[in-house]
C-alpha cells in the first residue's frame, strides 16, 4: 500500500497525507469487488445527494466539534461562531475572515485558488504522466471545447486537491472579467490519489463548472471547479460577467474532497520555484488560498 506523500510549503518538508475515508476509497478504487460498487453506486449523484441531503440535517451539527478537534482546525479564524452552524455542511463550507487569507499583493504576483495540494505543470506539452506514468491531460475533454482547448496544449496548470479538512471556498487567482461560465455534467467519482492513479479521466469525467476569466496581462485564464464524490453541489458566487479582483470569491464545494484546476497560456507564468521543482517529481505542495502560485512573465 503506497502512501500519499506532499511537500508542505510552510513546514519545508515532506509528509503523509492522512488520508479522510482511506480504507473505504481503496476498497473502492483498489480491489474489484470496489470497482463493482463504484460503478452501482459511488459515482452517481443520487450518492452524492443522499450523503448531502444527511450532512444537511440539523443533527449532523454534532459532527462539527469532534472534526475541529480530531483535525486542530483553528477556530480564531472562522467568520461566525461554531454555534451558529446549523448543520455540518454549513460549516464545511463556512467563511473565514479576511485576515486569515489575504492574497498576495505584487502586481505580477497570482494567488493560489483554495487551501490544497497542489500539483503544478510548468508545460503541460513536456509531461510524461500525472498521478501515473502515461497519463496525459485531454485538454478538450476537461474544457469541452475543441477551440479553446487549442489555447492551453503547452499551457501552465496548477491542480489544486481539497480534502475534507480543508476549507471548502475557492478564489480568483487573478484579477479579470469573467468572459463565460458553464456547467459539464459527468459522474462523481473521487479525485484522490488513489482515484487518480487508476484514472486521471476522472477528472474531464466528472461534473464540473468552467470559467473563463479574461485578464490584462495572462490573456485568458481557465478555472475549472470539479465535483466529486459526496461533492455533488458546486456553488459558484461569481458569475458570467462580474468583474472579479485577485483573491475575490468564486464559489464553494459542499461536503467532501474535490478540487480545481487553473490553466493558463503559454508562456505566461513562472511558477513559484517549490510548485516548480515538486511538479516536476510528481509531488504535490501543500499551500493556502492567497499564497503564491507564480509570477506573470
Amino acid at each position: 500500500m503506497s502512501e500519499i506523500r506532499f511537500y508542505n510549503r510552510y513546514s519545508g518538508q515532506e509528509e503523509v497525507e492522512e488520508v479522510y475515508g482511506e480504507g473505504f476509497l481503496r476498497w473502492t478504487y483498489e480491489t474489484n469487488m470496489g470497482k463493482i460498487g463504484l460503478w452501482l453506486l459511488a459515482k452517481r449523484a443520487i450518492f452524492s445527494h443522499w450523503y448531502g441531503w444527511r450532512m444537511n440535517k440539523p443533527v449532523s451539527a454534532r459532527r462539527i466539534r469532534p472534526f475541529i478537534e480530531t483535525y486542530g482546525l483553528d477556530e480564531g479564524e472562522f467568520l461566525e461562531g461554531v454555534e451558529t452552524y446549523s448543520s455540518f455542511n454549513d460549516f464545511f463550507y463556512r467563511k473565514l475572515k479576511d485576515s486569515a487569507r489575504p492574497p498576495v499583493q505584487g502586481e505580477r504576483e497570482i494567488a493560489l485558488p483554495a487551501d490544497a495540494r497542489h500539483l503544478g505543470i510548468s508545460n503541460l506539452g513536456e509531461v510524461e504522466g500525472l498521478f501515473a506514468k502515461g497519463q496525459f491531460f485531454d485538454l478538450k475533454a476537461l474544457l469541452g471545447s475543441v477551440s479553446l482547448a487549442d489555447n492551453y496544449p503547452r499551457g501552465t496548470a496548477v491542480i489544486s486537491r481539497l480534502c475534507p479538512v480543508d476549507y471548502h471556498r475557492y478564489h480568483s487567482p487573478v484579477a479579470g472579467k469573467i468572459m463565460e461560465q458553464r456547467l459539464i455534467n459527468g459522474p462523481l467519482y473521487s479525485v484522490s490519489p488513489i482515484a487518480l492513479r487508476q484514472s486521471m479521466g476522472y477528472l474531464w469525467e466528472n461534473k464540473r463548472v468552467l470559467t473563463v476569466i479574461d485578464t490584462p496581462d495572462l490573456g485568458r485564464v481557465c478555472f475549472i471547479a470539479i465535483g466529486a464524490t459526496c461533492v455533488g453541489s458546486i456553488f459558484m458566487t461569481a458569475k458570467e460577467g462580474d468583474t472579479v479582483q485577485k483573491g475575490g470569491e468564486l464559489g464553494y464545494f459542499a461536503f467532501g474532497g474535490s478540487c480545481v484546476i487553473t490553466l493558463f497560456e503559454r508562456d505566461r507564468v513562472k511558477l513559484a520555484d517549490d510548485l516548480a521543482a515538486n511538479g516536476a517529481k510528481q509531488l504535490e505542495v501543500y499551500a493556502k488560498v492567497g499564497d503564491l502560485l507564480g509570477t506573470a512573465v
